[in-house]
This record gives C-alpha cells, sequence and structure tokens, in this order.
C-alpha cells in the first residue's frame, strides 16, 4: 500500500502524483462547479476552491512544473479568449455597440476608483490583494492571471489568489443582485421589456431579404444589370431571371431586362422601396415549382487557399455560370458582393446548373470534415507572437505579459489573418476545449499554490474585509451604471441585464438573465460589450500592480 500513499498521499512530488493531483482537483472541480444553488453556478471557478483545499491539507507540486503549468494553461485560455472575441471586437465600436461599451467602461472606471480610494485610504493594505479582490468581485479570471504574472513574485500570486477566492462568491451574487434592485426601483415588467425588444429587432433587422419581382418600369426595359446597379447604387444580387417565354436563367452583369421578366432578388431590407420604385412591384413566387434545371445549394468553403480571397475573384459567372446570392457566416447572412472576402468556414447560397455547382464545390473544398481539423499552425504561431509582443517594453516599464500579449495577438489574428494566409477558423467545440483545458490548468495551479495558509489570512478581519470591498466593488458601479442606463437613456431592462453580464464578464450572471427572461437579448448586449470589457479587465489590473506594487 505504499505505493498508493506515495501516488495520492500529501507532500509527494512525483511526476505521477503531480499528474493525479491536477486530475483529481479538475475533475472535482468541474463536477462541483455544475452544482445550482438558487440557480446559479459558479462553473469551473471552483477548480480553484478545490485546489485550495487540497493545498491546505498539504499537497504541493514541484515550483518549476507548477509555474510551467500555469503560465501555459493561462497562454492557452487567453488565446482562444482572443481568438473568439476577436471577430466582434472592432464591430463592437459601430454605431449600434457604442453606448453599451461607454458604459461598460464606466463599470471599469468606477472599479478601478473604488479599488485606488481603498488602496490610498488604508494605507496598510497590500494592492496585491486589492486586485486580487477586485477580480473577484467582478468575476474576471483572465484579469487575475495578467495580474499575477505582471507581479512574478510567489507571495504577491498566492495573495491575490486569496483575495480573489474571497470576493467571488459574492461577485456573482452581487451582479444578480444589482439587476434584481434595478428591477424593483423602476418596477420593470418582463414580459413588457420583451416585447418592446421584440418590435426593435424586427424594426432594424439588417438580415438580407429574398424577394420576387416583377419588371414593369419601362424606362429600364432594355437595361443590363451592371446599369441598374449604377442606378440604384445599392448592393444587391439577381440569382435568377424567367423571361416572357417561360425559361429561366442565371443572369450575368450583362443581362438585359425587359417588361414582363421576372427575377428573385437578394437585397439589403433598406433597400426594397428604391427597389420596388426602380424594377417594378413585388410578387409571390415559388421558384422550386418552377421546371428548370437551375438549383440553389450552399457550399462550404475549406480550401484554405482560398481564405482571404474576394468572392468576385471566383468569376463565378463566366467560368461556372452561377450567382452566389449570400454568405454566411458565424450564423450571419451577408449580402454577396464582388469584394467580400471569403474565409474558411463561410457558407455560399448559390445558384446554377447541379454540374456547375458540383464543379464549384469540388474547387472550394465542402467537406465539413476539414472543418473539424484545428489549425494549430495558427495556433502555435499566435502564441509564439503572443509572447513576444507581451515581452516589449510599451513604455513605463509595463509589458503586456503572457496574458495581456496572446490576447491582443489572437485579436488581430482572428480579424486579420486571412491578410497572411493564416487559417482562424475553429469548430466551436475544439476553442471550448482548449479555453476550458487552460482555465482548469491556470486554476488548479493557483489554488493548490495558494492554499496554504489561505484558512489563516481569509478567515479572520483581513478575510472579513475583502469580502466587504469586494462587495462594494462589485454592487456600487453596477448600481449607477444601471440606473443611468435606465433612467437617462431609457435602455431595454433585458439589454441592461447583458450589459451587467458583459461588463463583469460573468457568465452565470448572463445564464441568470437568459433562463429569468426566455429571451436572447441579454446575450446580444453581453457579446456587444464583452470585448473590450475583457480587454480593458486585463490591462487595467496589470496597470495597478505596475503602478502601485
Amino acid at each position: 500500500m505504499e505505493w498508493l500513499i506515495n501516488l495520492i498521499g500529501p507532500g509527494h512530488t512525483e511526476l505521477a502524483s503531480t499528474l493525479v493531483l491536477y486530475s483529481f482537483v479538475i475533475a472535482a472541480g468541474i463536477f462541483l462547479g455544475k452544482l445550482k444553488i438558487g440557480g446559479i453556478s459558479l462553473g469551473v471557478t471552483f477548480v480553484l476552491f478545490v485546489g485550495i483545499i487540497m493545498g491546505h491539507f498539504g499537497y504541493v507540486v514541484n515550483p518549476e512544473v507548477l509555474k510551467f503549468v500555469r503560465e501555459f494553461g493561462l497562454i492557452l485560455f487567453i488565446f482562444a479568449i482572443g481568438i473568439q472575441v476577436g471577430p466582434g471586437f472592432f464591430s463592437s465600436f459601430k454605431k449600434g455597440g457604442v453606448l453599451l461599451n461607454c458604459l461598460a467602461v464606466l463599470i471599469i472606471v468606477l472599479n478601478v476608483a473604488i479599488v485606488l480610494a481603498i488602496f490610498f485610504i488604508d494605507r496598510g493594505t497590500d494592492i496585491s490583494a486589492l486586485v486580487g479582490v477586485m477580480s473577484g468581485a467582478v468575476t474576471n479570471t483572465p484579469g487575475l492571471a495578467a495580474a499575477q504574472q505582471t507581479a512574478g513574485t510567489t507571495e504577491a500570486i498566492n495573495i491575490m489568489a486569496m483575495g480573489y477566492a474571497a470576493a467571488y462568491p459574492l461577485g456573482v451574487i452581487g451582479i444578480i443582485l444589482s439587476m434584481l434592485i434595478l428591477k424593483a426601483v423602476y418596477r420593470i415588467n418582463i414580459d413588457d421589456e420583451i416585447h418592446k425588444i421584440e418590435e426593435e429587432i424586427e424594426g432594424s433587422q439588417q438580415k438580407p431579404l429574398v424577394l420576387s419581382f416583377e419588371v414593369t418600369n419601362k424606362l429600364i426595359d432594355g437595361k443590363t444589370l451592371y446599369q441598374l446597379h449604377q442606378i440604384l447604387e445599392c448592393d444587391f444580387v439577381v440569382s435568377r431571371l424567367m423571361g416572357a417565354d417561360g425559361k429561366v436563367i442565371i443572369p450575368t452583369s450583362k443581362t438585359e431586362l425587359h417588361v414582363g421578366d421576372k427575377i428573385i432578388a437578394v437585397l439589403g431590407p433598406n433597400d426594397e422601396m428604391k427597389f420596388q420604385g426602380v424594377i417594378g412591384h413585388e410578387i409571390q413566387m415559388d421558384w422550386e415549382e418552377v421546371q428548370s434545371t437551375v438549383l440553389s445549394r450552399r457550399i462550404v468553403v475549406t480550401q484554405n487557399k482560398y481564405n482571404g480571397v474576394a468572392l468576385g475573384a471566383l468569376r463565378l459567372h463566366t467560368a461556372y455560370s452561377l450567382n452566389c446570392t449570400r454568405v454566411n457566416r458565424a450564423g450571419v447572412d451577408l449580402i454577396a458582393s464582388p469584394s467580400l472576402r471569403l474565409q474558411v468556414g463561410d457558407r455560399l447560397t448559390v445558384v446554377g446548373d447541379p454540374n456547375d455547382i458540383e464543379r464549384l464545390a469540388t474547387r472550394l473544398g465542402n467537406s465539413m470534415k476539414r472543418l473539424n481539423q484545428p489549425n494549430l499552425i495558427t495556433i502555435f504561431i499566435g502564441i509564439m507572437f503572443g509572447i513576444i509582443v507581451g515581452s516589449i517594453n510599451v513604455g513605463f516599464g509595463m509589458k503586456l505579459g503572457l496574458a495581456g500579449g496572446p490576447l491582443v495577438v489572437a485579436i488581430l489574428i482572428s480579424r486579420f489573418g486571412y491578410k497572411f494566409k493564416l487559417v482562424t477558423y475553429t469548430s466551436s467545440s475544439a476553442s471550448l476545449l482548449m479555453r476550458e483545458l487552460g482555465i482548469c490548468l491556470f486554476l488548479a495551479s493557483v489554488g493548490i499554490s495558494s492554499g496554504k495558509g489561505f484558512a489563516e489570512t481569509v478567515f479572520n478581519a483581513t478575510g472579513m474585509w475583502w469580502v466587504i470591498w469586494g462587495f462594494i466593488i462589485t454592487l456600487v458601479p453596477l448600481i449607477v451604471v444601471s440606473f443611468i442606463a435606465r433612467g437617462v437613456y431609457k435602455i431595454n431592462y433585458l439589454t441592461i441585464m447583458g450589459l451587467i453580464s458583459g461588463g463583469c464578464t460573468d457568465p452565470p450572471a448572463l445564464a441568470y438573465a437568459n433562463n429569468s427572461t426566455g429571451s436572447d437579448a441579454p446575450a446580444v448586449a453581453y457579446s456587444t460589450v464583452y470585448p473590450l470589457t475583457m480587454f480593458l479587465r486585463v490591462v487595467s489590473a496589470q496597470a495597478l500592480i505596475l503602478c502601485f506594487f
């Protein structure tokens, strides 16, 4: 039995016992994290608490091994986050998301201001503890990781983890409590808010329309589709045309329109009235029942060489006699304009002869199996350059570090990687696996290393103040910003719920918002502010350590 004691007993640092310890901490943490209390679960963060418990009872890991696992897990997690939020990072600054992002930034500013106020009022408080408390109060693990990596010392890393663990539980509760306070003060009716936001979505939906028209305007009789584009000055695609003889053809830019022709067009919702005014009235027509050899199919781009290639460069009209009507990217339909740059994973809706469609499908790949293969070259190139960028001194002795560097590079690669022929498509399951594996390794390492002395540090007057400060850091900024959002800007309550959850990058709060409303409106607001918020949470935590540590 001695071999078993050496394997699972405390105080052993052999490779086998280390692997068993990590496996137990992660498995137990994930299992316990799924348990719900009041409809709320802590998720993967429970791995940290299990690690603390094991560290408290004397389980240890070789310091060099622990540091490697902790930093490697951090890099995997941060890089996966960057790849996930990158495509929406720049678009989140567009008109619809500017106000929400400004309010999310205000939350972060107030969080930092309260931390600084506590630091200057109570001069005996270590900034490392306060940064850990702040990260736990806003449930932001990447911020904790970035601060720990910036500080570097074992003592600072451990005290940050203790502050994080002390503040985290009430952080989750405080986020949800702020939603309930706002609802009670303004006497908000959820059903009314859902109805209002549904009306807003219907009024502003930008999904391309697929409509049929009959040409009745004699002024455009004999005009080509190219000339029609010049007249209308908007993006549209005419996928099929049926002439007076009843024959269906695939039109090109040189195809002439004649009175009596029937067409099916894909256009933006704001261009419908303009289109009717120039072409003619809309008609109801089932093109699938029309006897013709013209079919509509979807083709998936899986050949790496077409990553970043403009749609017009495929020469669909001349080479294949096909029309591409729209491109679906990550669940969003885009109008197939010639200048649109393709990305691996795009789904093209094409119309034409089945044989021509098959030839194009062979050229573009159209293999779902290939999409399931992870693009490891892009991942490790990104990690390599992320570490290099993170090691550069950006001024005032500040470095982005192993957290900020990979995050910045991942965001840039996911948005502009196609220009360097880097395939950034990653299946949702592969991305989730990399993210969850990374955060589990990181949290387990932090928990095990900070477990020794945790009880003595937290379960006393100091720990009590950490909990109180954490709750203040959580609740006060959210109350202020949510009241501004509702009282001043009249933002929908469901959107505010997503803003609050995204401002704290807190999935449990988002799950509560989704479950309590039955709407995906909170998730839309969450995804709008999440990219910028995540980036600023990491940077602000590092900045506090660099300025006051």
